[in-house]
């Protein structure tokens, strides 16, 4: 386990385990119901990116994750899923996971985190924009007809 993990929010942020799978499945179909992750989906993202696929974990219950996958080559990470269910919100607990992410991401000397966003998504915006993270650009249909999205990045220390 990175050791911000530990220090910097015990119990409550870490890395997520096999047994969390069934947990997981259930809480993203909540947090994205209109497109959540097939289970073998989250399987093999758990097998290719486990020590980047955080959660945040409430004792009896996970209430967010956070799933980063890198490149190769080290040089940029996309976040491939940040989400917190609804009771959980307004928190801080989505900013919390991406600070985590970052950390990791820092500690691994990858140059550049990114991620799409809902253009829309105001809460998400704010959170991103408050943490560095600036306009890559804009694209119209990236995931299908009608479904743009903003790319935004944050270039990482070292």
């Amino acid at each position: 386990m990175h050791p911000s993990l530990r220090q910097r929010h015990p119990g409550l942020v870490r890395l997520a385990t096999e047994r969390d799978l069934d947990r997981l499945h259930r809480i993203d179909r909540e947090i994205f119901p209109e497109e959540p992750y097939p289970f073998f989906v989250l399987r093999q993202l758990f097998e290719v990116h486990g020590s980047r696929f955080l959660v945040l974990d409430q004792g009896s219950e996970l209430a967010g994750y956070a799933l980063l996958a890198t490149t190769p080559d080290h040089q940029e990470s996309w976040v491939l899923g940040l989400g917190v269910v609804a009771k959980h919100r307004n928190l801080g607990y989505g900013r919390q996971l991406i600070e985590e992410g970052i950390s990791l991401l820092t500690s691994d000397r990858v140059r550049e985190v990114r991620l799409s966003v809902d253009r829309d998504n105001d809460v998400a915006l704010h959170i991103y924009r408050s943490l560095g993270f600036s306009l890559v650009r804009e694209h119209d249909g990236y995931f299908g007809p009608g479904d743009d999205r903003l790319i935004l990045g944050l270039p990482l220390p070292g």
